[in-house]
């Protein structure tokens, strides 16, 4: 039996990127965090279904433009909505393109990271994801705000918005849902509302079911579409 002073687990971390020094330098700065490690790496997307479906790692760090598999096609093979046992997929890429963003979380991801971002996002990301957290590269983040509350648009943009509600929400979860659509963590969310860390997720746990929700991201962008993510003035 762990005892209460045994260290947590290491988050398992798959890495798949084409580039190699790319997958050095993500392996290099995640094995060097206290509380990571980098269980396998892939150089294209049929290798890294192969091996995540093996090894199971917590968080799976995909690019997009891979040989074989691109990184959408692997995200929803791993964490799509017809995927029994779903993983924790993080993309992260180089591309800042509106149909590859839709594409990923649309496939299941639970974040989205540009490669320009810097190790410390990456972190952050990894960490969100572990915990059942999700994390947009904030720039991307504003720009899905802006696209999903404005007209409607050709596809792929359509096929992202979300139902509305099965029942009304609180107006408590909408104080949540706000947050969260803003990209604040649990914690972080908690300090703003002062609230317990278990009465956010609560919260959190009554939003998902009324939505519908798979997700934090399904969560945002529902509050994106219908009005509930205004950011602060």
């Amino acid at each position: 039996m762990t005892s209460p002073t045994s260290p947590a687990a290491p988050i398992r971390v798959l890495i798949a990127d084409d580039q190699d020094m790319v997958r050095t330098g993500f392996r290099f700065f995640l094995d060097a965090q206290p509380d990571m490690t980098v269980v396998a790496e892939a150089a294209d997307g049929e290798t890294a279904v192969r091996l995540a479906r093996e090894v199971r790692p917590d968080v799976c760090l995909l690019d997009i433009r891979m040989p074989k598999l691109d990184g959408l096609e692997a995200t929803r093979l791993l964490a799509g909505p017809d995927v029994a046992d779903p993983m924790r997929v993080v993309v992260v890429t180089t591309f800042d393109l509106d149909e590859y963003v839709y594409g990923a979380l649309r496939g299941g991801a639970c974040g989205f990271l540009l490669k320009d971002s810097g190790p410390t996002l990456l972190a952050e990301a990894v960490r969100a994801a572990a915990a059942g957290d999700s994390l947009v590269s904030p720039s991307v983040t504003v720009r899905l705000l802006r696209h999903v509350t404005a007209e409607p648009t050709p596809e792929p943009v359509v096929a992202a918005r979300p139902a509305p509600a099965t029942e009304p929400l609180t107006d408590r979860e909408l104080d949540v849902v706000r947050l969260v659509a803003l990209g604040r963590t649990n914690a972080e969310i908690a300090a703003e509302l002062y609230v317990s860390l278990s009465t956010v997720k609560t919260h959190l746990s009554s939003v998902q079911l009324k939505l519908a929700a798979r997700n934090r991201v399904e969560i945002a962008a529902w509050a994106w579409q219908y009005g509930h993510a205004q950011p602060e003035s």
